[in-house]
């Protein structure tokens, strides 16, 4: 199966106008997401749906691909619905463009129950929420989920609700709660079908386009991944992810630390008598 990842993109954000082309260390967050998104091993297209001819320069000026769009839609859905209109993909994976630390890995684990004949026509990520503060953040979205791994629902509440008790801290550790991941792997066919939906009751209440999918009765798979998605809303958020990226710039090894490293390894399957070319071409690395 062609599988094409799609990342919207738009500058006239109300909070953070101009959030795409924000620097992260020596690069705009654009181009972080593009980047993220290509590693994922699953994905043979890569595109950012854009309707400012900035973003899309700047997308094209790092070697990516970038497609301009309407300035009219009412939800980054609707862009990369126009966006596939001419692909020939037969799963398209929506990413946030806001989500500069996305890992290839996640992506991939929403894109192989599709290939496996999922009968669900979409398939999404959650995490296990491990804060109170996250429980109870609006913002934070919850997915309650059945044995099958199918949604229930969504809500910006705490969900499911405890009759019997007042959630503490010490007690995310032994009761599920869910956080939902903004990220969606579709079959093509129905993401054109969504974008066609009116928007659904539920939908305008919880302000969850998801919902429009479930009141519509269709069925979206959940996969559990051990990802916890940091999405940038503010200028604030964007000073986390600096700081993060900081971070992960000062533990990254050296150059000569991994040489080192690769020969380790390539002499100790020596002495083993294998060959490391042979174990990757075997999938066993």
């Amino acid at each position: 199966m062609t599988v094409a990842a799609v990342i919207p993109a738009r500058y006239a954000s109300t909070r953070f106008p101009g959030k795409p082309l924000a620097m992260i260390a020596d690069k705009t967050m654009i181009q972080w997401v593009y980047e993220g998104v290509q590693r994922a091993s699953r994905v043979d297209r890569v595109i950012v749906a854009t309707d400012d001819v900035r973003i899309a320069e700047t997308v094209r000026s790092f070697g990516g691909e970038a497609v301009m769009t309407s300035g009219k839609h009412p939800s980054g859905t609707d862009r990369i619905a126009e966006a596939v209109q001419g692909f020939d993909a037969e799963i398209v994976v929506n990413v946030q463009g806001d989500e500069p630390l996305i890992r290839g890995d996640v992506i991939d684990a929403c894109i192989r129950p599709l290939e496996a004949g999922a009968k669900e026509p979409v398939v999404t990520p959650c995490v296990r929420i491990r804060s109170l503060e996250d429980l109870q953040n609006p913002d934070v979205v919850k997915v309650v989920k059945s044995h099958a791994g199918r949604a229930l629902y969504f809500s910006r509440f705490p969900i499911p609700f405890d009759r019997d008790r007042e959630i503490a801290e010490e007690d995310l550790s032994q009761l599920p709660f869910w956080k939902h991941l903004g990220l969606y792997a579709y079959r093509r066919d129905f993401l054109l079908q969504y974008s066609r939906m009116a928007p659904s009751p539920l939908e305008k209440r919880e302000k969850l386009e998801q919902l429009r999918i479930l009141e519509n009765d269709y069925a979206i798979r959940v996969v559990e991944t051990d990802y916890d998605s940091i999405g940038v809303d503010s200028p604030e958020d964007l000073d986390k992810i600096r700081d993060l990226i900081d971070e992960k710039v000062k533990e990254k090894p050296a150059p000569e630390d991994v040489t080192k490293g690769l020969m380790t390894i390539r002499n100790h399957l020596a002495l083993e008598g294998l060959s490391l070319k042979k174990m990757i071409e075997e999938g066993r690395m």
